[in-house]
């Protein structure tokens, strides 16, 4: 299926029909956006990106400086994950063009996923790319943002001894809704 091309079956009539040629467009870049994201689920992806950057991580420090040094290093990382990546899209779409759907993302660029977006994001821009090293590091290094000591969710019991509700409330935890209270602490 060349990922310009989509044909449906009918609803089960044996008529068959093809969808218009934008549809058509959209379904193949969806499936292509599909199929993106079980790659970069799976482990071999996961382990490649993990090795690159256990190996090259200790290289990047947060300034406004950019070192000579991380230019090889975005080059092999954006030839090692999109070679990858490529490829499998070869394997599992028969008739897949990365130049093809190159120019389909950046007519549907506001439909990709989050974590779609930001990994092409750091084949594409040298600044994210920085960053997700610089989040790798800190995260290495335990400096991490650290989200143990945010808010704190309690329920409320919906029967809660009086002692602990307001006189001039009902004897329960529930508010004027009927619903139960919960209490947020920081």
């Amino acid at each position: 299926m060349d990922i310009k091309e989509l044909s449906v079956t009918g609803c089960g009539d044996g008529d068959d029909f093809a969808l218009s040629t934008s549809s058509a467009a959209d379904a193949a870049f969806d499936a292509v956006i599909g199929r993106i994201e079980d790659i970069i689920m799976e482990g071999e992806f996961q382990q490649l990106q993990q090795t690159f950057m256990d190996k090259h991580y200790m290289e990047f420090d947060d300034s406004e400086e950019n070192k000579l040094s991380y230019t090889p290093i975005f080059n092999d990382y954006v030839d090692l994950l999109e070679r990858h990546l490529e490829q499998q899209l070869v394997e599992r779409i028969p008739g897949f063009n990365m130049a093809t759907f190159t120019h389909m993302l950046t007519q549907h660029k506001e439909e990709v996923p989050a974590d779609i977006f930001d990994m092409f994001l750091s084949f594409t821009d040298f600044m994210a790319f920085k960053e997700m090293f610089l989040d790798y590091r800190a995260e290495k290094e335990g400096k991490g943002l650290d989200l143990s000591q945010g808010l704190v969710v309690t329920s409320l019991s919906c029967t809660m001894p009086a002692a602990m509700l307001d006189p001039l409330e009902h004897r329960d935890a529930r508010g004027p809704t009927g619903a139960c209270l919960v209490a947020l602490h920081d």
